[in-house]
């Protein structure tokens, strides 16, 4: 596996028990830092949306925030809920991971080293980049759903169980930065 792709992912990764499905989503992470002018660096330092101006959250906290919640919330659903509503940890993890992987090609950085929407991104977000990438890697349509369906072009699609998860726990870590109630 890629050094760089471990130094960001390693412990998130490992919670993968397939070893293929480990290695397709890590491949999808190199292919994409790759075709990146964004270096491992710079996602521990730009923000992890351009939507809220100032913002101190990281690229890599949020991302790893939402894999966080998602591995836990899919633990409690399978422990409360068991056949009825079963979620598979692997795919929910990986779709975790990778929902926004396209960003690395959605971003570019300014003169002045600040994050903006590049090019290529003004012509496809990061969600339609992201399944690109996977499917170039062999990352199974399941995974693909849960990248595709992650954002707000999710929401004209039925999700699966494991996408619910990924775009509430994504959501619910964006909106309060970019429209909670402020209250001083």
């Amino acid at each position: 596996m890629n050094e760089a792709v471990m130094k960001l992912w390693g412990e998130e990764l490992n919670w993968i028990s397939d070893p293929d499905l480990r290695e397709k989503t890590a491949n999808t992470w190199k292919l994409a830092l790759e075709k990146s002018v964004l270096t491992p660096e710079d996602l521990n330092s730009i923000p992890f949306t351009l939507l809220v101006p100032n913002l101190s959250v990281t690229f890599m906290e949020h991302k790893r925030s939402v894999v966080h919640i998602a591995r836990d919330s899919g633990n409690q659903i399978n422990k409360f809920y068991g056949t009825d509503l079963p979620v598979n940890m692997d795919v929910l993890i990986s779709g975790a991971i990778l929902a926004d992987v396209g960003k690395l090609l959605e971003y570019e950085l300014n003169a002045e080293g600040k994050a903006v929407q590049g090019n290529y991104g003004k012509y496809l977000r990061h969600p339609f980049s992201g399944v690109s990438l996977a499917e170039a890697c062999g990352v199974p349509a399941a995974v693909c759903h849960i990248i595709a369906a992650h954002a707000h072009e999710g929401d004209l699609v039925k999700r699966t169980t494991e996408a619910y998860i990924v775009h509430h726990a994504d959501f619910m870590t964006f909106l309060p930065f970019k429209d909670g109630l402020k209250i001083k």
